[in-house]
């Protein structure tokens, strides 16, 4: 197989997502009606697969999909936004479905269902014909993330971790990648405070970030500080803005941006999922980024 020279290879969770939206989440023993229903592909890594290609880059996904219904539809979906497929596992295990409450405030509800899904092994990945500018792990694919980093340091391509949240895989990867870049979430699961994260991450990692929503960000690079400011926009849905944000980190990574830059571009893409209902539908396009970030 020739060399496939792509920009960004991501790495980790793919997930079919049913969102509705709803005036209020439901008490119990309560039925509600949703206003708006929107089905499309989800996860923090396929997620931003798409956002790196509707943005204009090259890209890669690697993760599970199902042969069923919404791994099929999930598929597509890739195929149809410019994301080469070519490092997918497909199996019987189910699908991931989340499903999504989204209120008028852009508050979220999650409900996630895996069944018997697993991680994948270190080998079930040929990833010797891929040649990515950056890599983004968001280690739901712990074994395939922590080979591939290895391999990224060996040969100088710089790694991003997508943090959401504490977990097995995000845990395995602290310390094996060049950018955390974290939520808040993470960072109050992690310590319990937000500078305490910074701090203890910075210690083992070059770069660290952890984004605070309408708060903007705060960094660390080596041993300069600094934060950096939300773009201002109307959020209806704030479902994917973390996915959005950190597929136009790595690529802005790719594109070897400036450090600020950089961070400038990927709050423009995470502020910019906000005006839409759902994850992957809120994901912008390179024109629609162009005229917030410039």
């Amino acid at each position: 197989m020739p060399p496939i020279n792509i920009d960004v290879l991501c790495v980790g969770y793919a997930c079919y997502d049913l969102v509705f939206s709803v005036a209020t989440h439901p008490a119990a023993d309560e039925k509600i009606v949703a206003n708006e229903f929107i089905n499309c592909g989800g996860g923090p890594a396929a997620n931003a697969a798409v956002a790196i290609s509707r943005l204009g880059f090259k890209t890669a996904f690697s993760g599970y999909l199902g042969l069923d219904l919404y791994g099929e539809k999930h598929y597509q979906e890739l195929l149809e936004n410019g994301v080469n497929t070519d490092f997918i596992v497909r199996g019987e295990s189910p699908t991931p479905l989340s499903t999504v409450l989204v209120k008028p405030n852009g508050n979220r509800a999650l409900i996630n269902y895996k069944g018997n899904t697993k991680a994948l092994p270190a080998a079930a990945v040929d990833f010797s014909a891929v040649k990515p500018k950056a890599m983004l792990f968001d280690g739901h694919e712990p074994y395939l993330s922590m080979a591939l980093a290895s391999q990224a340091r060996e040969a100088g391509i710089p790694t991003v971790l997508d943090a959401g949240s504490v977990h097995d895989g995000t845990m395995a990867l602290i310390g094996e990648v060049d950018y955390m870049v974290c939520s808040e979430k993470f960072a109050h699961q992690f310590t319990g405070d937000i500078e305490k994260t910074l701090a203890r991450l910075s210690r083992v990692a070059p770069a660290v970030v952890i984004t605070l929503g309408d708060k903007g960000l705060i960094w660390q690079r080596g041993k300069r500080r600094g934060e950096s400011p939300a773009f201002p926009v109307d959020a209806i849905d704030t479902t994917g803005a973390g996915d959005a944000f950190h597929g136009a980190f790595a690529a802005a990574l790719a594109a070897e941006m400036e450090w600020h830059n950089i961070l400038r571009y990927a709050s423009a893409a995470g502020a910019l999922c906000c005006t839409k209902i759902g994850a992957r539908t809120g994901l912008p396009s390179q024109a629609e980024h162009a005229a917030l970030f410039n």
